[in-house]
């Protein structure tokens, strides 16, 4: 490929993934509709974006920042009209051990990195697999950052200071002890009767954001009755700051790139994963993947260098986006703008918020985020889509996130081959009815008495090839074995090097093995590891099992074991 080529190739692949004219356009069709969509998310997205904040060690400042700035960028530049994008609690998990241990400087470097990686992705086409990720994996995913997302609560959601550790499960334990010890009633009170009214009121009338009504409510009596025990979010600056590197931490990249894979990683699974179900919610709505990696990229640039966090699509927003009557772009960038007039103009209100009030958003949202019926579906599918679910969730709690997305597709990706392979099944079968001519019964026993047939069926490949290798060795009293090989769908080199050997072993014993129906996709794989040519060397490839059989019966006949006699006319003819 020439330079210019390769530049036009290139130019080719930035242009497919930059938005179109008619993205823009489409805001314009129905813009009272989209505004009163985009204000609704808002007042849905403001605790979500205080309380993620809060719980990646950042404070409240840094989740309304990422809503801001990554949900205005990634609006405009990603592949979806409805997505609505800002800190997600899958995004917190990987982010509180990142902080703890590097800072506000680890977590813009991350940023930055997974940004880039973003992108790279986006440019190389990538998004497209990202379907392939099975529905158990998912799941179970989304189960255990639920169960991560409401243990990290806990601490705040019981009015005592956070335990040190990494281990969610282990700072939850010592915040319960320690709160059993010196119970914090109106932390306690504040964030259960939050969390009451979020799921009570989602039941209720769903179209109403509860959230805020609760979180408001909450403010008003510890302000009213001059509450103990209900710490406040505390200062906020009033507006964003400006774009710095000032706490990029260069020296620290090369410990930070696994971390930057994790969390780009998460951005690009759990944004084209609300991507797919905002298309399941309309009627003519089709995300382009490409374009909503390369949005999420830049959204992931940008929002650490206004002191935000890593950003990536709240399939929560979006799916009050999409019922709220949302049509363009236009809804998830009234929410963007709606939380940076709040930044600006009502900082001191927000400040006041108790944390308490917070936790018990993030636990109403843990509950909700469990789909019982897709659990129940997943467990009564197979035993395989159970275990894969359970396994995944327990990894996120246990491990982290993408480990668990790892898992689960590891174990998922060797259940499948597994269930593969078991298809694949090796049976006897009677030649006589491919038996050339008119035969008597006499012939008829005297060739079976020497010559058995096999028809392998399914994939011959790696998982489940040596089982066929024992079979055929343990093949005896017979001179000569047929294997028709016209129904094997599949044969990687593994599956060929078990062929070979099964021929070899039955060669030294004897016994000539000779094979038809062999498949032009089948060749490559024979060749290349010897099969074809120690078939083809003897002679003993054949295009049909007729012919196959006339092989078998010259060979017998050249080891005396089938007098000519004993041929029809027309093949004593040919003989001669």
């Amino acid at each position: 490929m020439t330079v210019s080529a390769f530049l036009a190739s290139a130019l080719g692949r930035v242009r497919s993934v930059l938005p179109a004219r008619a993205d823009f356009k489409a805001m314009g069709r129905h813009p009272r509709q989209d505004l009163l969509a985009g204000v609704t998310v808002a007042i849905v997205a403001l605790p979500l974006a205080l309380g993620f904040g809060v719980s990646s060690g950042l404070g409240a400042e840094a989740g309304l920042a990422t809503a801001v700035v990554a949900g205005a960028l990634a609006a405009l530049l990603g592949g979806s009209n409805l997505q609505v994008s800002g800190p997600t609690g899958a995004m917190t998990v990987v982010l509180v051990p990142i902080v703890a241990r590097y800072g506000p400087g680890g977590v813009l470097t991350v940023g930055l990195m997974a940004g880039v990686i973003l992108i790279a992705l986006a440019l190389l086409r990538a998004g497209q697999y990202m379907r392939y990720v099975p529905a158990p994996v998912v799941e179970g995913f989304t189960l255990g950052i639920a169960c991560v997302i409401g243990l990290q609560q806990i601490p705040h959601a019981l009015g005592v200071d956070a335990p040190e550790g990494e281990k969610v499960v282990l700072v939850a334990w010592r915040a319960l002890v320690d709160s059993v010890a010196f119970p914090n009633w109106t932390a306690i009170g504040l964030s259960a009767g939050v969390t009451a009214v979020m799921l009570a009121g989602a039941r209720w009338k769903p179209t109403i954001p509860f959230s805020i009504v609760a979180v408001i409510a909450a403010t008003v009596i510890t302000q009213v009755f001059h509450l103990d025990g209900a710490a406040p979010i505390g200062d906020l600056p009033s507006g964003l700051p400006a774009p710095s590197l000032a706490f990029l931490d260069v020296s620290a990249v090369g410990s930070l790139l696994a971390p930057a894979v994790a969390v780009a990683a998460l951005a690009a699974l759990e944004s084209l994963l609300s991507a797919t179900v905002a298309d399941g919610m309309t009627v003519g709505q089709q995300h382009d993947p490409d374009k909503e990696l390369f949005g999420q990229g830049v959204a992931n640039l940008a929002a650490p260098l206004f002191g935000g966090v890593p950003a990536t699509a709240a399939i929560a927003r979006t799916a009050v986006n999409v019922r709220t009557g949302a049509s363009s772009r236009l809804a998830a960038l009234t929410h963007a703008a709606v939380l940076a007039v709040i930044v600006f103009a009502a900082a001191p209100l927000v400040s006041k918020i108790p944390l308490a009030a917070l936790a018990g958003v993030l636990l109403a949202t843990a509950v909700r985020m469990v789909e019982v019926g897709s659990l129940r579906a997943m467990a009564k599918a197979t035993r395989s889509d159970a275990a894969v679910l359970v396994l995944t969730a327990a990894a996120t709690l246990a491990l982290d996130l993408v480990y668990a997305v790892i898992i689960g597709l590891v174990v998922a990706g060797a259940l499948a081959l597994k269930a593969v392979a078991g298809q694949a099944r090796m049976e006897q079968v009677d030649f006589r009815p491919d038996l050339p001519g008119e035969h008597s019964d006499e012939e008829h026993a005297l060739l079976a008495e020497h010559i058995v047939a096999y028809r392998i069926d399914g994939p011959l490949f790696f998982v489940g090839a040596h089982r066929f290798l024992l079979e055929l060795s343990e093949v005896c009293d017979v001179r000569v074995v047929i294997l028709r090989m016209s129904r094997v769908t599949t044969l990687d080199a593994t599956g060929a090097l078990v062929l070979k050997d099964a021929v070899e072993k039955l060669n030294r014993r004897g016994i000539a093995v000779l094979t038809s129906g062999i498949r032009p996709g089948q060749r490559q794989a024979l060749d290349a590891v010897g099969a074809l040519e120690l078939l083809g060397r003897e002679g003993r490839e054949y295009a049909t099992t007729p012919e196959a059989i006339v092989g078998a019966r010259k060979h017998l006949e050249q080891a005396g074991l089938l007098p000519l006699e004993h041929r029809p006319h027309r093949f004593r003819k040919a003989a001669r």
